[in-house]
């Protein structure tokens, strides 16, 4: 299978972005974890090459709108994902959770109609290989702890703190 490979930049650093020939977005990383988006991209796709090339206009406007402040702007972003059927309805569910809010993985698994699955959301959570715009960095740990992102705790705290300000909410890690 071959992809489009290209990067943004961003205030969290260079994205990289991997796309189709349908401009859908099929990975979305951070600089320093290119090991992980391969591996993720090999899990859900196989042998995977990847070709250097522009990155969509409208694409790359979105990323940049989200980073000046329109938490919206990543809303219609198309995506493209491969996995078991748990993965993709956890992936759904994590792009209703609204931008300035977070979730636990507890409750998130009781949106998804098991509310014992909170293992199991933790690691579909993990697997998600388009990172911020299928948000997995609003989901925490019971009692607000920040567990688990892949580009980072220190990416994580600053999405969310990002998203707060722009939402003019406290930054409630406590949620439920």
């Amino acid at each position: 299978m071959e992809f489009r490979y290209a990067k943004a930049p961003s205030p969290v650093g260079d994205l990289h972005l991997v796309l189709d020939d349908a401009d859908r977005l099929r990975a979305l990383d951070f600089d320093g974890f290119e090991g992980r988006m391969h591996r993720l991209l090999g899990r859900h796709y196989g042998t995977v090459r990847l070709v250097e090339g522009p990155a969509p206009a409208p694409l790359l406007a979105a990323i940049a709108a989200y980073f000046d402040g329109d938490l919206s702007a990543l809303a219609d972003v198309a995506t493209e994902t491969n996995g078991t059927p748990f993965q993709r309805a956890t992936w759904a569910a994590l792009r209703t959770i609204p931008p300035g809010q977070t979730l636990s993985y507890g409750a998130l698994a009781a949106r998804l109609g098991n509310p014992k699955a909170s293992r199991a959301v933790g690691l579909a959570n993990g697997a998600n290989p388009v990172a911020i715009v299928v948000p997995c960095h609003r989901v925490i740990g019971a009692g607000g702890s920040l567990t688990g992102f892949g580009g980072g705790l220190e990416r994580k705290r600053w999405l969310l703190a990002h998203e707060a300000a722009q939402t003019a909410r406290p930054l409630d890690l406590f949620a439920r």
